[in-house]
């Protein structure tokens, strides 16, 4: 099969050179690297100068910037590739990356979809106060019935998509964690994969709703990066209102909380797949006591990180309508939620690392993506 990598970037430039190579150095023949520029003004053009050789890059460049849903529906509309697999111009694909992911597709059985796992790698300074490499591994704890592999039906997939609803990802939200069949994304509603605010979520779920086999693989083929440019950053590093103009996204919507963007654009892209699917999603709606709980989560880890004075987050739960109260308090029995609320109420003040994200572990002698490649594929040498 032949498997279109989709890179659609807005001035990368800096991080964009390492993430192409890795790609570009993939021995297999059968994929394309198919660039979409978003209009850049950085170093991106002389990369993509110095990589044109490579008869498998595809490079198409935006006149003025767009948002970035458009972007990478840019960049799938250019490629010609049997699957789809996404990156971002800070990730990076590991040595052989695509002949693993071919050898898990065929041992999966050919499905649809192939959901994987991967690492994560956090640029110095990406996150505000971490000013040395950190990186996670996993990056994804999936379901233990699932962490091996695992073939998920009907049932599965339509359960999953359900749990969004309440806020609880059973799989990676990220596009790079999923390899794709044209034919299936194709096959949504007016064979529109990619849709606003965040574009891999909905496609995603929607996929879920309407593919004929999914898979789930424990092979770890790429590393997910979070640089000083990508949405991660400014979520962690309390500046989320520059991150959705960088992104062109508008998380608005009435009965908006503060706090956490990821969770308010859920809210939208939840409501859109529940009104592109109604039928598959009868009786499924957005849980407002979840949403509520998440949010009120995000106000307490903000305090811990000292981005969020106590003063401010007492005001904000002032202004919770009794029927959010009513909502959030009908889950107290909820374990899961409470086991959340727990470890949001024990994070230490100070421990920056910890408080962002559970399991971060500084490499401070890696000072970028590639680097840590080739530490995490023998990290004792």
């Amino acid at each position: 099969m032949k498997i279109s990598v989709l890179l659609p970037t807005r001035n990368g430039g800096p991080y964009l050179d390492a993430c192409m190579r890795s790609v570009l150095a993939q021995p297999s023949r059968d994929i394309e690297l198919v660039v979409s520029d978003n209009a850049n003004v950085d170093a991106t053009a002389g990369v993509l100068r110095a990589i044109s050789g490579d008869e498998r890059l595809v490079v198409v460049r935006q006149e003025g910037v767009i948002p970035v849903t458009d972007n990478w529906n840019a960049a799938l509309e250019a490629s010609t590739g049997d699957f789809i697999l996404m990156l971002g111009d800070d990730d990076y694909l590991m040595p052989n990356a695509i002949e693993l992911i071919n050898e898990a597709y065929a041992v999966a059985g050919e499905p649809e979809c192939l959901s994987f796992n991967a690492l994560s790698y956090v640029f110095p300074s990406a996150i505000h106060g971490l000013t040395v490499s950190h990186y996670a591994d996993p990056h994804f704890r999936y379901p233990d019935r699932w962490a091996n592999g695992a073939a998920l039906d009907a049932a599965d997939r339509l359960t999953i998509v359900e749990d969004m609803f309440r806020f609880r990802p059973r799989i990676p939200l990220n596009m790079q964690t999923t390899l794709v069949s044209r034919a299936a994304a194709q096959r949504l509603p007016q064979g529109r994969l990619f849709r606003a605010p965040f574009p891999d979520h909905y496609a995603l779920n929607a996929l879920l709703l309407t593919v004929s086999s999914w898979a789930i693989s424990p092979i770890k083929p790429l590393v997910v990066g979070v640089s000083p440019k990508s949405f991660g950053h400014f979520v962690y590093s309390s500046q989320q209102d520059a991150g959705l103009s960088y992104l062109g996204i508008d998380t608005d919507f009435p009965g908006r909380l503060q706090g956490n963007e990821l969770i308010n654009a859920s809210v939208i892209w939840l409501r859109l797949l529940k009104a592109t699917f109604p039928e598959q999603l009868r009786g499924v709606e957005v849980s407002r006591g979840d949403y509520v709980a998440r949010q009120v989560g995000a106000w307490l880890r903000e305090v811990r990180l000292g981005s969020l004075s106590t003063r401010e987050a007492l005001r904000r739960g002032r202004g919770l309508r009794a029927a959010d109260l009513t909502a959030t308090i009908r889950l107290a029995g909820d374990r899961e939620l409470v086991r959340d609320v727990n470890r949001r109420l024990r994070m230490r003040r100070g421990d920056r690392a910890g408080n962002i994200w559970k399991g971060l572990v500084a490499v401070p002698n890696v000072r970028d993506i590639a680097e840590f490649a080739t530490w995490a594929a023998d990290p004792a040498g």
